[in-house]
C-alpha cells in the first residue's frame, strides 16, 4: 500500500528535504506552504497521513489542524505536529486541536520516517483494485486537464503547456532556456524563479515524483 503524506511548511528546505527522503521510502508526497493551501490540497489528494507545522502565515497549524478534525472527509486521516514550539503547553494545544501526535524540531530524518511508519500503521487498508489506465499521468488538451491517480485536476494555461512540454519528453532532460522559449517566448522576460514556481504547482496537483529537477539545467518527466 502506497501511502500519501501531505507536508505543511512555510520553510521550502524542509519541505525539499523531507519530501525527497519520504519518496526514497516510497511514499507519495504533496506539499503545501500555509494552512489555506493545505485544505486545498488535502481535498484534492486525500492524504493518509498531515505532518504540520505550528507557526505559517495566512492560516497556522493550529487553525488548519481544526479545520482538518471539522470536515467529515478526513475523519480517518493522520494529523501529526512537526514544530519548533516544543514547550508541553504548545503539545497540549495541539492535541486540543485533534492532533494524533505531536514531534519537535529539530528531529534526525531517520528518527522522523521511524516515528511516521509507526503512525501510519494505524490506517486503515483500503480496497485494492486492478491496476487501470488511471495509474498514470494522461492530459486532455480540448480541456486543459490532466488525470492523475488521485482524479482529474483542471490547470491554468501555463501550467498545462508547461506539463504538455516535459511529458512530450519523456524521461528526457528540457533545459530551462528550452522552457523559457517554448512556453513565455523569447521576447518576454520573466523572473529567474517563474518556472520553479510552475514546478512547484505542478508538483502538489499530479504528485512529486513525477517531475524530476537536475539542479542548474532543466527538468525531467517520469510518467
Amino acid at each position: 500500500m502506497s501511502y500519501r503524506i501531505l507536508l505543511v511548511d512555510d520553510e521550502t528546505d524542509i519541505l525539499e528535504f523531507i519530501s525527497y527522503n519520504l519518496q526514497r521510502e516510497g511514499y507519495e508526497v504533496f506539499t503545501a506552504q500555509n494552512g489555506e493551501e493545505a485544505l486545498r490540497i488535502a481535498a484534492e489528494c486525500r492524504p493518509h497521513l498531515v505532518l504540520l507545522d505550528r507557526m505559517m502565515p495566512v492560516m497556522d497549524g493550529a487553525a488548519t489542524c481544526r479545520a482538518l478534525r471539522e470536515n467529515p472527509l478526513f475523519k480517518e486521516t493522520i494529523i501529526v505536529f512537526l514544530s519548533a514550539l516544543g514547550e508541553e503547553e504548545e503539545q497540549l494545544v495541539g492535541f486540543d486541536m485533534g492532533a494524533d501526535d505531536y514531534l519537535t524540531k529539530p528531529i534526525r530524518i531517520k528518527l522522523l520516517i521511524s516515528r511516521l511508519q509507526a503512525i501510519l500503521k494505524r490506517v486503515k487498508p483500503e480496497t485494492e483494485e486492478p491496476a487501470t489506465a488511471t495509474d498514470t499521468i494522461t492530459l486532455d488538451a480540448a480541456r486543459h486537464t490532466v488525470h492523475c491517480p488521485h482524479g482529474e485536476v483542471v490547470l491554468p494555461r501555463k501550467e498545462f503547456a508547461l506539463l504538455e512540454l516535459l511529458m512530450a519528453h519523456p524521461g528526457e532532460l528540457v533545459s530551462r532556456e528550452e522552457i523559457y522559449s517554448r512556453i513565455w517566448g523569447e521576447e518576454v522576460v520573466v523572473g529567474d524563479r517563474t518556472i520553479d514556481v510552475h514546478i512547484r504547482k505542478l508538483r502538489q496537483k499530479i504528485g512529486e515524483q513525477h517531475i524530476r529537477t537536475i539542479k542548474g539545467v532543466g527538468y525531467l518527466f517520469e510518467n
